[in-house]
């Protein structure tokens, strides 16, 4: 299933995206696709009442997508989860799971403008798949629990300021946590629809130039290992969003280091999860 949120910053809506291609509105069943929604029987309901048939359909022409989940409690981040990109950026491969948190105050739509932030000269792309939790977790025991905690996946935009997180401070949340800095979505596609999600392929262009072409199936560290790893040091809440690592690509390990302007447009994708498309303006 394909769940998304649609209309204007603060007034979004709730809807899936039918298997035919029709947008349906879902007010009917939630007000909201959020933690408390993902927790309780919110999608089994959702689910229901699309093969019910009856909701009403929404006309996508002009609507704004939003990111599909309101509110995360966190955002958290693994960062050289490829060896392709740890080797761009002259990074050691890790020997467990770099970590570290992004405000969750940065999720905004897949197709909202991105802000260079003022006095930035580094801003740099990173195309994710985003795990959406479902369920608490805390202590899981290895992958098979991490599986049944996952609500589903989406396609993330970790955008970053490398000045900011390489050179201001030790600790990267500088560079990550700048606002917009994480478009999120078009769809939170449910974790049964997806399959495997070691088997899909990332992409990314900028301004029609291809940047990144990677495969999960590439990452250091498998997304379930990952849930599970990352539960022994904190509790994951339903909402909660984890990144999971970029592949090559990014202009931090290109030629010459062709960071972002205003003007530019990045565009994004991960098989089955859809396209997200941002043009970047000053702040």
């Amino acid at each position: 299933m394909k769940l998304l949120r649609v209309g204007a910053p603060g007034e979004e809506r709730p809807a899936v995206l039918a298997d035919d291609g029709t947008l349906l509105d879902l007010s009917s069943v939630t007000s909201e696709i959020d933690g408390a929604f993902l927790a309780g029987d919110g999608v089994a309901r959702a689910r229901a009442a699309v093969e019910a048939g009856g909701l009403p359909e929404l006309d996508p022409a002009g609507l704004r997508v939003g990111a599909p989940v309101a509110r995360p409690g966190k955002v958290v981040c693994v960062g050289l989860n490829y060896r392709d990109h740890a080797a761009e950026t002259g990074a050691a491969i890790p020997q467990r799971p770099v970590v570290f948190m992004k405000d969750p105050g940065t999720v905004v739509g897949p197709f909202d403008q991105v802000l260079i932030p003022r006095g930035s000269v580094k801003t740099d792309w990173e195309v994710e798949l985003a795990v959406v939790v479902g369920r608490r977790a805390r202590y899981l025991d290895g992958p098979e629990e991490a599986a049944a905690v996952i609500a589903g996946y989406a396609v993330s935009n970790d955008v970053s300021e490398r000045e900011f997180q390489l050179e201001y401070s030790p600790q990267w949340d500088l560079g990550k946590s700048c606002e917009t800095f994480n478009p999120l979505g078009p769809w939170l596609v449910t974790a049964d629809e997806v399959g495997d999600p070691q088997d899909l392929r990332l992409r990314l262009d900028v301004n029609g130039t291809k940047r990144q072409d990677g495969h999960t199936g590439d990452m250091i560290f498998a997304v379930h290992h990952i849930v599970a790893y990352l539960s022994r040091y904190m509790v994951l809440e339903p909402g909660d969003v984890i990144n999971t690592g970029t592949p090559a690509g990014v202009a931090l390990g290109l030629p010459g280091n062709p960071y972002l302007r205003a003007g530019d447009t990045v565009e994004l994708s991960i098989d089955g999860l859809g396209t997200q498309r941002q043009t970047f303006a000053q702040a």
